[in-house]
Formats: structure tokens, C-alpha cells, sequence
């Protein structure tokens, strides 16, 4: 009498059910990856951002002079890429101070807003 021949191997459901759980956990893998890039991108935005911020403000404390209240945009370049800053001199309630404000715009988006005040000298 014939014995029945045992095969072994993998069943086609088996193999397509493996194959969805590989291709879901990888889409996963790819969109951590791509999340983690944009995130690295808009870190190196914002620090370059605070640089031009900053060199603006203390370009104001460095004047030795009260600055003229309005509103002003300056280019920056940092690292290749151009920003553009907007700085806003307001008045406040003691006359003997500004506020000064300076927002970094990345094209059309802003990225970062600093403020301080400075005094007369």
C-alpha cells in the first residue's frame, strides 16, 4: 500500500499573510525614517533662523541709539540658504525703552519670532 508522501512547505496563505505583515511593517519603518527627516530639517531651520534673529537684535543694542519705530525687512543668509527677517520697533509705555521684535520668514513661512527690548544709552 502507498503511504501518503508528506509535503512540506509553506501554503500560499501562509506566504501572502507573511508577506502583508513584512510590507506593513516596513511602510512603518519608512514613515518614522520620513518623519524623523523633516524633523532634522525643521530643527536646522529653526537654529538658523535663531542666528539671523539674533545678529539682528544685537546689531540694534550695538547701535548705541534708540531705534526709529517701524518695521524694516533685512535678507540673512545662513548656511546657503536665505531668510528674510522682519524687525518691528514699538513704542512702550516707559518712552525711554522700544520693543523690538524680529521674525525670520522661510519664503513665505515664518519659522521663528524673537523679542527684547532696548533702552536709551
Amino acid at each position: 500500500m502507498n503511504q501518503p508522501s508528506s509535503q512540506t512547505g509553506f501554503t500560499l496563505v501562509e506566504v501572502l499573510v507573511a508577506l502583508a505583515i513584512v510590507a506593513i511593517a516596513l511602510m512603518a519603518g519608512l514613515q518614522a525614517t520620513s518623519a524623523l527627516t523633516r524633523n532634522a530639517a525643521r530643527q536646522t531651520d529653526v537654529v538658523l533662523a535663531q542666528i539671523c534673529a539674533e545678529n539682528e537684535l544685537v546689531k540694534m543694542r550695538l547701535s548705541h541709539q534708540m531705534p526709529g519705530i517701524g518695521e524694516a525687512r533685512v535678507a540673512c543668509e545662513q548656511a546657503g540658504h536665505g531668510y528674510a527677517v522682519a524687525v518691528t520697533v514699538s513704542p512702550t509705555p516707559n518712552p525711554q525703552f522700544r520693543r523690538v521684535d524680529a521674525q525670520v520668514f522661510d519664503e513665505a513661512l515664518p519659522v521663528l519670532r524673537l523679542s527684547t527690548i532696548v533702552g536709551r544709552y
